[in-house]
C-alpha cells in the first residue's frame, strides 16, 4: 500500500526551528517529485517547496526562500523539510506530495503534520 507519512511537527517559539519528516512507501520514491506544501486555517493551501526526483533542483516559495530547506534521501525513502527562523505565519499543517515523472498523473498525499509557531 502507498503510504506517506509525515512527522516531527510541533510547537515551536518564533525564531526556533524545526525538521519534518516525510517517510513513504508501496511505490517508486526515487522516480516522484517530492513537494512540501502547508495549509493554514481559512487559506489555501500553498506550495512551499520542491525537490525533483534527483535531488538536483530545488525551488521555494517566496515566503519561505532563504529560511527552509528541503532535502531527500532516496535510500531511505524519505523527504525533509528544514525550517529554521519560523515565523508565526509559518503556522499550518504541512503536507508531503509525490508526484510522477512519467506523465501518468499518479500523486500521493500524506494525512499532515501540525506546526505551531508561538511564543
Amino acid at each position: 500500500q502507498v503510504q506517506l507519512v509525515e512527522s516531527g511537527g510541533g510547537l515551536v517559539q518564533p525564531g526556533g526551528s524545526l525538521r519534518l519528516s516525510c517517510a513513504a512507501s508501496g511505490f517508486t520514491f526515487s522516480m516522484y517529485t517530492l513537494n512540501w506544501y502547508r495549509q493554514a486555517p481559512g487559506k489555501e493551501r500553498e506550495l512551499v517547496a520542491t525537490i525533483t526526483s534527483a535531488g538536483g533542483y530545488t525551488n521555494y516559495a517566496d515566503s519561505v526562500k532563504g529560511r527552509f530547506t528541503i532535502s531527500r534521501d532516496n535510500a531511505k525513502n524519505t523527504v525533509y523539510l528544514q525550517m529554521n527562523s519560523l515565523k508565526p505565519e509559518d503556522t499550518a499543517v504541512y503536507y508531503c506530495n509525490a508526484v510522477s515523472t512519467d506523465y501518468s498523473g499518479r500523486n500521493y498525499w500524506g494525512k499532515g503534520t501540525l506546526v505551531t509557531v508561538s511564543s
